[in-house]
């Protein structure tokens, strides 16, 4: 029997779910035959395949390429591209064999010809080479030539330059009247003198000298000119150069010494111009030549030591002075230093950063200096001294000063307009000596800072040093240094630019000038004088009183004179603008101090020895017996809390006042008077934010202060609402047994210790009524929270106390009374209702009086719950 085996059968369904994914994919609506999958496109291989046409063939690129073609059929493809390229290959050779034959038959015969061609080559080659070694060498003969032709020229050129400093020498020593001897001695050379003979023909001496020193200049050039060429015949006239240079520096300085005697002494208006013309003529001369120096020593020589010599000695200041114009009132009267009053305040600003300082020469007779009130207003020697050395440089000098300054200035602009540098006046630049090519010094004219400044100041110093930095003598030293740097500013305002203040203050005789200012010195001594009176007031350990009065705004003698020291530090008694950092320092230190003090003295005295308040006279006395200690009564207990009070709240109102005087004193005085800083971006902020940090931790102390206020005023407050708890006896023992209609009249004393601290009612002076405005709802407040709490305690001893007579006598009730009647239990049940109706009175009445306080007892916690507690308690009905 033969078993015929099933079919296969399909275990996964695999024909139905394909048929099932067709249809589902050509059902889909966005189902598109673009969207459908493309089958690999088949590319034969030909020249443009690009892994074939690499220049490294990639085996594993190409076979990646064709993965979709068995190796069968690639190895198939490749056999047909291979034979492909042989065809090709054999159709190019054939394409052009022609050509390639033809090529071989038509270069017969060329080689006889290309050796024929070559022949004349060897021979034209060594004409070239002929001819060309005869052109270089004429090239070098005419470059020889040239050569030579060029260092005639720059030698005929020499001998012109040195005929020209020949000629040139021998004009100058003509027009300079000089002896052409070799021989001739320095000393006997002839000078331009106003008794010359030749002075008439030569015109006006300045224009002669400045033509002259026009000729000399261009002499030195050519002489530095020729000078680099290594010419015997410059060094050996350098002698003749020398005289004339020695000559032209002694005429003109004869005749600029000459000149400016003439101007000092006065002429008419005519004399007086032509003087001037002369004046800036030499000026100009100095000033081509670079011999700046030697005129400001003729200047120092002739006019301003004369006039030193006469004016500042060592007796200088008990001499006699010319008179001078009358004195502006200006600065006010000096008082000795810290007085009860406050000190006057700064009426003026010393010192001014030369930034501001600066203003342009005023012409004569026009402008005055703001300074010059302070030296005019002084009734000290020192200060006409100073005015009659002001005079002298506004008369004498400030013309001579504007003209140098000119003339540097257009000497200036025109060598920096030449070299193509921007104009820059006040930026000193460095010249080259014509004689010598050296470097000098600061290009033009410092008359301000090399004339006036240096032997004014010199002679201050040498001469009067001992009486005008006397720094042992603080009032003395104050007074001389405001008048001092009144004077120098008044100098400085006569300079003629900007440059010549910085000159002159970057000259050593003014920074000399200002060492000997010896104000560490000065400060040290202020210090001791403003800081030993208030260690003074500070020392006692007691706060201090002032006397009432409509002019003391300050409580304590403490705070006052913390004040005065602050004020002192910056009054135009004291203050120097270069100690305003270390005045700066003391004021914050000083504040400092007071608030150590008030920890030391009033906070911690009070928290730690609350029983050494009532003996304060006592241990003022600092008596040697040994006293016994003792409870303080009641009256001394009254005493030490009223003390507390106005020691609290005077300190507090001077925290206060003291704060808002400092910060007006800031903006009015002390931010002007300190420096400024020199980074623009930054300003005073920071020192304004260092007393503000100073007040804030002078102000922590008011919250310490406050609490022992409120704790002493709660106490009395609390002392007044011990009557409640007799309520309940007094309402049961009244003969009168009707419903109360009023509050109790203690109720009316529980804050009656606020309104007397802040004056409230009117009557008598009150200790805190400084603090009314300020502190009065925040105090009130405070209070009445405390007293609320103590009152609740109160009325739940009182309900308690209730609820235990109500059981007592329920428990009485249930044994036999002979006596009792219903009328006893009514009875006690209307005094209940009428000590409920009380309380709640009480309650209402104490309301009232903390709204007119300002109170808000819409937020205070403890009223609610004092008034819930009030009103929930129901009265006792007695049990049947």
């Amino acid at each position: 029997m033969s078993v015929v085996s099933p079919q296969p059968q399909d275990p996964f369904q695999l024909e139905r779910l394909a048929e099932e994914l067709a249809s589902r994919e050509t059902s889909r609506p966005e189902y598109d035959e673009d969207t459908a999958h493309d089958l690999p496109e088949f590319v034969p291989l030909s020249h443009d395949n690009s892994y074939l046409t690499a220049e490294t063939f990639d085996v594993e690129d190409f076979l990646l390429s064709r993965s979709h073609t068995s190796l069968q059929d690639l190895k198939t493809e490749l056999r047909d591209y291979l034979s492909n390229l042989k065809e090709e290959l054999v159709q190019l050779i054939n394409d052009d064999y022609e050509a390639f034959i033809s090529l071989s038959t038509d270069l017969k015969g060329e080689g006889t010809r290309l050796s024929n061609l070559k022949a004349p080559l060897a021979g034209l080659k060594q004409e070239i080479q002929i001819s060309k070694s005869e052109l270089y060498a004429i090239q070098d003969n005419i470059q020889e030539k040239l050569k030579k032709r060029a260092a005639l020229r720059e030698e005929k050129a020499l001998l012109h330059l040195l005929l020209k400093i020949s000629e040139s020498v021998t004009r100058l020593e003509s027009l300079l009247l000089i002896s052409s001897n070799e021989n001739a001695e320095m000393d006997d050379m002839p000078t331009l003198n106003p008794n010359d003979e030749h002075a008439e023909e030569r015109g006006n001496r300045a224009k002669h000298l400045s033509r002259v020193a026009a000729e000399y200049t261009q002499l030195l050039y050519h002489a530095n000119k020729a000078r680099k060429e290594k010419c015997m015949f410059v060094d050996e006239i350098q002698w003749r150069i020398d005289r004339i240079q020695s000559t032209i520096s002694s005429d003109l300085d004869h005749l600029f010494g000459t000149t400016l005697i003439s101007l000092i002494e006065g002429k008419g208006e005519g004399e007086k111009t032509k003087l001037m013309g002369d004046l800036t003529e030499c000026l100009k001369t100095y000033d081509v030549l670079g011999l700046w120096r030697d005129a400001e020593d003729v200047l120092r020589r002739e006019v301003v030591r004369p006039f030193i010599k006469k004016t500042i000695f060592s007796g200088a200041l008990n001499a006699p002075h010319s008179p001078l114009l009358p004195h502006t009132p200006f600065i006010q009267a000096r008082t000795p230093f810290i007085s009860s009053t406050l000190p006057p305040r700064t009426p003026y600003t010393p010192f001014t950063s030369k930034a501001t300082l600066f203003q342009p020469a005023q012409p004569q007779g026009k402008g005055t200096s703001p300074y010059a009130p302070i030296l005019e207003g002084s009734d000290e020697p020192i200060a006409s001294l100073y005015s009659q050395i002001l005079r002298f440089v506004e008369r004498d000098l400030a013309r001579i000063m504007d003209i140098a300054e000119k003339v540097s200035l257009k000497s200036l602009t025109s060598k920096k307009t030449e070299r193509g540098i921007p104009t820059t006046p006040q930026i000193p630049v460095l010249k080259e000596s014509l004689d010598t090519g050296a470097k000098e010094e600061t290009r033009g004219f410092e008359v301000l800072a090399n004339v006036i400044w240096e032997e004014f100041g010199r002679a201050i110093m040498d001469e009067l040093g001992g009486v005008v930095f006397a720094a042992g003598r603080p009032n003395e030293f104050k007074q001389n240094h405001e008048i001092t740097q009144a004077f120098i500013r008044s100098l400085e305002f006569q300079a003629p630019s900007l440059h010549s203040i910085e000159s002159m203050r970057a000259h050593p005789i003014y920074v000399a000038f200002e060492k000997r200012w010896q104000l560490p010195v000065y400060f040290q001594m202020r210090w001791k004088e403003i800081v030993g009176r208030v260690e003074e007031g500070l020392s006692t350990g007691q706060v201090g009183f002032t006397e009432k009065s409509a002019t003391e705004t300050f409580k304590t003698t403490q705070a006052s004179d913390i004040w005065i020291a602050v004020t002192a530090c910056w009054s135009a008694e004291v203050f120097i603008p270069e100690l305003s950092h270390r005045l700066w320092k003391l004021t914050l230190q000083l504040f400092s101090r007071y608030k150590r003090w008030l920890e030391e003295t009033v906070i911690q005295t009070h928290t730690t020895r609350p029983s050494a308040i009532v003996n304060e006279k006592i241990a003022a006395s600092r008596s040697s017996t040994p006293v016994p200690q003792s409870e303080p009564t009641p009256a001394e207990n009254v005493a030490a809390d009223d003390a507390a009070l106005r020691r609290c709240a005077a300190v507090i109102t001077d925290i206060r006042v003291l704060q808002k005087s400092a910060m007006a004193l800031w903006n009015d005085e002390i931010s002007m008077m300190l420096p400024k800083p020199e980074d623009e971006d930054t300003d005073s902020a920071g020192a304004e934010d260092a007393l503000r940090v100073a007040f804030e931790s002078l102000g922590g102390l008011v919250a310490p202060l406050s609490k022992i206020i409120v704790s002493t005023l709660t106490k009395r407050a609390c002392d007044a609402l011990l009557p409640v708890r007799s309520i309940p006896s007094q309402l049961r023992a009244m003969s009168n047994k009707r419903p109360p209609s009023d509050a109790s009249p203690f109720i009316g004393t529980i804050m009656r210790p606020v309104k007397l601290f802040f004056g409230t009612t009117g009557t008598g002076d009150a200790i805190g009524a400084s603090l009314k405005e300020e502190f009065l709802v925040q105090y009130a407040s405070e209070v009445f929270d405390e007293v609320a709490q103590k009152y609740i305690s109160y009325i739940a001893a009182i309900k308690k106390a209730e609820e235990s007579l109500k059981r007592f006598k329920v428990g009485r009730k249930k044994t036999f009374s002979l006596f009792g009647s219903k009328d006893d239990e009514n009875q006690e049940g209307r005094d209940e209702e009428r000590i409920r109706v009380q309380i709640i009175l009480d309650i209402e009445a104490f309301e009232k009086d903390g709204r007119s306080l300002g109170v808000e007892l819409d937020d205070s916690q403890s009223f609610k719950a004092l008034n819930e507690l009030a009103k929930n308690t129901e009265p006792v009905v007695p049990e049947t």
